[in-house]
């Protein structure tokens, strides 16, 4: 079968690798993460999942999770979606919900740091956490806010980005055993360090990308048939399949 990947630029390293091992042919299409505006992901997303027809692609395969909706109202069209049942893509780093589940539960005030998320970032290191990024990110987004809604209240809403971080408590590097991260986990060290928080280093899985790649979609994933649409389900399950179609 030959499929059409979709992913998240926060994880290219790990997807060419698993579409590497792939029994199936796979093409990969990197998407920007435009600093999580979800509007700005839906758009580009529902675009290239329409470039697709007539391409001869059995399933359009997407290395993402709900990713703050930016993939709820996503159209299938004459070819079937298939994205992990996933908040986010630490979900995909992570290898499992279950696994995901259980580090939240540990420690819910955790930055996640990976090498591909950073390499993406104009050379700067950057959080994989939702929300919040490096410092870089963060005058990136002030300026955002400030052509959008004023100097006044982009201060506002800055002192409240700032008050999320301020109840982070662990710093964790995702080590994906691909190339040489070391820049990468000693920044996210040194980070913890002036911040007083706690570090870890933890093996990430690419279990669940593989999967996706290999066809194996099990309860893990949503399949969407042609003409439904990626909805929110509000519970474990995260996403469903929406009967109504959506045209964007």
């Amino acid at each position: 079968m030959r499929l059409l990947c979709l992913a998240c630029e926060s994880l290219a390293r790990p997807v060419y690798a698993c579409a590497a091992i792939s029994p199936h042919q796979v093409d990969i299409e990197l998407v920007p993460r435009h600093l999580h505006q979800p509007d700005e992901i839906r758009k580009r997303l529902q675009g290239l999942v329409d470039s697709a027809e007539g391409r001869g692609y059995g399933a359009v395969a997407l290395a993402f999770g709900l990713c703050g909706k930016a993939t709820a109202e996503l159209v299938a069209r004459s070819i079937p979606l298939i994205i992990p049942r996933a908040h986010d893509c630490i979900t995909l780093y992570l290898g499992s919900r279950a696994r995901y589940k259980q580090e939240v539960a540990r420690e819910p005030g955790t930055y996640w740091y990976a090498q591909d998320y950073s390499e993406r970032n104009s050379g700067d290191t950057a959080a994989l956490a939702m929300g919040q990024g490096s410092e870089t990110d963060m005058q990136t987004l002030y300026q955002h806010y400030i052509q959008k809604y004023g100097k006044a209240k982009a201060d506002r809403l800055m002192e409240v980005m700032d008050e999320w971080r301020s109840h982070y408590k662990r710093a964790v590097y995702l080590d994906t055993g691909l190339g040489d991260a070391s820049a990468v986990e000693a920044e996210a060290r040194r980070e913890a360090e002036r911040r007083n928080w706690i570090f870890e280093h933890l093996q990430a899985d690419l279990n669940l990308l593989c999967r996706l790649l290999n066809a194996e979609w099990d309860d893990g994933f949503l399949v969407v048939p042609p003409g439904k649409v990626i909805g929110m389900s509000y519970d474990e399950e995260i996403i469903k399949v929406d009967d109504g179609k959506i045209n964007l």
